[in-house]
């Protein structure tokens, strides 16, 4: 091989590891964006809807594949034309209510720009599959440009993250045609968590209701905040000061 050769081959490496780098970026500023948002909803609620998060970039292998399924040109504009979830996020939640919360929150980010929404809780997949997918423009700066990146994000309660989860693994490399006595099975278990989901934000609801009307515990846990796990009494007179204007 030349060294003309190899410096091609050099060039269109970094070519697209400039390509990649750019998801990889978008997806550090979405995540902290979620962290921000996490942080802020616990210290005003003590509660935070998020569980926990997880980000994931396709290898150019997949994205490969998927562009030649889609029946697109091999090329860089190519793929970011026609592949829209190379940068990925996952916020698992604790209650369906948390997952329109969340949404809501990042939507009304100014910086960020919804492109598309599909809602697969209200409207599942027919095998049972529910989450809310979101995908949105990062504005992504670099020293000499501004470059907006496509995030898929995707908001799903545990229990629909543990099926799916599952479901992935069971069909995984799974090239032949499932048996349909397997997919009635799948359908139902989504059913069945679903029904959980459901069960277990009722239950939410009561236990918050409860909580309410105590309110002499509400006044107490009004009297203190907490920053960064470190809680901090509110000194009466500050309070007092506060409370008259």
């Amino acid at each position: 091989m030349t060294n003309q050769q190899l410096e091609q081959i050099k060039m269109i490496r970094n070519e697209i590891t400039r390509f990649m780098m750019k998801y990889k970026f978008a997806l550090d500023e979405i995540e902290t964006k979620v962290e921000i948002l996490k942080e802020e909803f616990q210290a005003l609620h003590d509660y935070s809807p998020i569980e926990h998060t997880k980000t994931r970039l396709k290898s150019p292998e997949s994205i490969m594949k998927k562009l030649i399924r889609k029946g697109g040109n091999i090329s860089l504009t190519s793929i970011e034309e026609n592949i829209k979830d190379i940068a990925g996020m996952r916020i698992t939640c604790s209650f369906i209510s948390d997952i329109y919360k969340i949404s809501d929150m990042l939507q009304n980010q100014s910086d960020l720009t919804v492109l598309n929404v599909k809602d697969y809780i209200q409207n599942p997949k027919p095998n049972g599959y529910q989450s809310l997918h979101l995908l949105v423009e990062v504005p992504v700066f670099f020293s000499d440009r501004l470059e907006k990146v496509c995030v898929e994000v995707q908001i799903r309660t545990i229990a629909m993250d543990f099926w799916a989860s599952l479901e992935h693994k069971i069909f995984y490399k799974y090239n032949k045609d499932v048996p349909e006595r397997l997919l009635k099975e799948l359908k139902l278990a989504a059913d069945s968590a679903n029904a959980l989901d459901r069960q277990m934000e009722r239950l939410n609801h009561e236990v918050q209701a409860i909580k309410d009307a105590e309110t002499e515990d509400v006044l107490e846990e009004l009297r203190s905040i907490t920053i960064n796990n470190q809680k901090f009494s509110l000194p009466p007179a500050l309070l007092e000061v506060l409370g008259r204007d």
